[in-house]
């Protein structure tokens, strides 16, 4: 089954990031930063499958050599920003279908940054990845400026970019409306792409509920611990997400069932009066009691070593992608 997944984030100098250290990671480059002073070098890495730089298309007949140079164009989209704070970067990551061979992987990721570089007046760096351990993993990141792209340079910040209140003196959405239209437009796409491809699974952007499937989504375990796990190592961090999404599941459970003897309960006898509720299964509140507890058991059975509990601190601190 085709997986859905669009995540944004951001780079700015407020957390110490720098957008010319960012596109050499993902383009697998040694880029210098003029700002800084400093050179990163990722020409090492490997599993680059693709790398190019979007433009608006209005621009396809213009004179954009410094924008299509990685180097200069990260260089002059930081040089363009003058707060100590300053958010220089958006990164959309997107998952590429897995049913798709790589070259619908590959139009399928350009034709997407195309229609945002046109929409936004953007430059997009974008680079697609291989799978690393699962085989399944193929994505791309789609690093975007911050500013509008013009011919001498950099011009305003993007709509992205502006607060709720500019947004509405502008005529447009409020942001969360916004990324839902993000969100529904790159299902659209990878829809789009499956079809062509004749491939019979879709993907969809809703929620689990907004779907009508009653199941709790599924844990996202940290990277670093499934390594971790990997090479046979304990993880409390890893024990902990694991027991917390299995007593929700028996939650749900619980719920289910109790409303279904419920309703039964309510068409045998019909309701009366002064009635309590119906007999049945175990209540909410008592399941979660039972897990709760169940997991206290674990840790006191199972007192991590120091090490351990250090290993996942910093885990816990440092596992965002």
């Amino acid at each position: 089954m085709a997986v859905y997944f669009l995540y944004m984030k951001t780079f700015g100098r407020a957390n110490g990031s720098s957008a010319v250290n960012a596109a050499a990671y993902r383009a697998g480059e040694r880029l210098h930063d003029e700002r800084t002073g400093r050179t990163y070098d990722h020409s090492f890495r490997d599993g680059v499958l693709h790398k190019e730089i979007v433009l608006p298309s209005k621009f396809a007949d213009s004179d954009l050599g410094w924008a299509s140079e990685r180097a200069s164009l990260w260089n002059a989209a930081e040089a363009a920003e003058s707060r100590k704070n300053a958010r220089v970067a958006r990164e959309f990551l997107v998952a590429l279908p897995a049913e798709l061979d790589d070259a619908r992987r590959r139009e399928l990721a350009v034709a997407f940054a195309r229609s945002l570089s046109d929409r936004y007046r953007f430059a997009i760096d974008l680079a697609i990845h291989a799978p690393r351990t699962d085989p399944r993993n193929h994505h791309a990141h789609l690093l975007a400026t911050t500013r509008e792209l013009g011919i001498e340079g950099f011009g305003a910040k993007t709509t992205l970019e502006v607060d709720d209140a500019r947004r509405s003196a502008l005529g447009l959405e409020p942001f969360y409306r916004e990324v839902l239209g993000l969100r529904e437009r790159w299902a659209v796409a990878t829809n789009t792409a499956l079809a062509a491809a004749n491939v019979p699974v879709r993907v969809d952007h809703r929620s689990l509920e907004a779907q009508g499937i009653d199941r709790e989504p599924r844990p996202q375990v940290p990277r670093a611990i499934w390594l971790i796990e990997q090479r046979g190592e304990r993880s409390v961090l890893g024990e902990r997400i694991r027991a917390e999404f299995a007593a929700r599941v028996a939650a749900r459970a619980a719920r289910t069932a109790t409303a279904a003897a419920n309703t039964a309960a309510v068409r045998e006898s019909g309701p009366s009066v002064g009635s309590g509720p119906a007999a049945g299964p175990e209540s909410l509140e008592t399941v979660r009691r039972r897990a709760r507890e169940a997991w206290l058991e674990m840790r006191r059975r199972d007192v991590a070593t120091p090490d351990a509990v250090a290993r996942d601190r910093g885990i816990d601190d440092d596992h965002g992608r």
